[in-house]
């Protein structure tokens, strides 16, 4: 079975997706424009958010399992003129991985998510942050104009299983009939989301036309609804990025809508 990206790499691939936000927020004609795939946010939030966002999490790292206070507290703001925010930005990431060499991907960690399949580690952080930069740096590319580049295969691959694991996977009972979501990567790899009355989990199973695809702990073994396209895809459309329509969906389409709003936390 495929592994997962290993700390080294996630570390790099941080530091690429990185660049490429900050080559977006370079050519972009101003930082004023409006993020379509964020519309309550212009590029300069988006940036502001990304550098924020990553001076917490490096503060969260190096405190271990225990909550840090706001990196963002008396820390520069980030600052209105290009290419000083650029450099803002690049300080930002170095503080973040910095603190990601620092300790390793063993170590306890702080994190939202107790409730999920992921550890409460800093190699968990580090897989959930390369998510962060690599659906933001899409977003920040959307303001250019024109086709922004996909996802990289490889970040796209690790994104969709960090998406179920991470932000889905809930021991919160599922309102609704039981049922499965199959995800079907067109590289060859696919995913089952099962929800019940034990929450939500997901598990790798086997891709159409290799073997049957396996039920997930003791779930439908059969989907109510499954979904295929690129990776990329997969990731954008369930980050809400892209529409439905953008990728090849069979069975009951509805099922998306009752997962979407449902609130586990409620």
């Amino acid at each position: 079975m495929t592994t997962t990206l290993t700390f080294p790499v996630l570390l790099r691939l941080i530091d690429e997706r990185s660049t490429a936000f900050r080559a977006a927020v370079a050519s972009a004609p101003s930082l004023d424009v409006q993020v379509p795939t964020c519309p309550e946010w212009t590029l300069f939030d988006l940036a502001q958010h990304i550098g924020e966002g990553r001076r917490d999490w490096a503060a969260t790292v190096a405190a271990g399992p225990a909550p840090a206070k706001s990196a963002a507290e008396g820390a520069p703001a980030a600052p209105r003129e290009r290419e000083a925010l650029l450099a803002w930005l690049a300080e930002s990431t170095e503080q973040l991985l910095d603190a990601l060499r620092e300790v390793g991907p063993d170590r306890g960690c702080w994190t939202w998510w107790d409730a999920s399949q992921s550890p409460r580690t800093c190699g968990a952080v580090a897989r959930h942050q390369l998510q962060q930069f690599a659906v933001h740096t899409y977003d920040a590319q959307v303001t250019l104009g024109g086709a922004p580049e996909p996802l990289p295969g490889e970040v796209a691959l690790d994104g969709v299983e960090e998406f179920l694991f991470t932000c889905v996977a809930t021991t919160s009972a599922w309102p609704h009939k039981p049922t499965a979501f199959d995800f079907h990567a067109t590289e060859g790899r696919s995913w089952r989301l099962t929800v019940d009355g034990d929450g939500a989990r997901s598990t790798r199973v086997s891709a159409p036309g290799t073997t049957p695809v396996a039920a997930a702990d003791g779930g439908p073994s059969a989907a109510g609804v499954s979904v295929r396209g690129t990776a990329s895809e997969l990731v954008l459309f369930v980050y809400d990025r892209i529409p439905a329509d953008s990728l090849q969906i069979e069975g009951d389409a509805g099922l998306f809508d009752l997962l979407r709003a449902w609130d586990p936390e409620e």
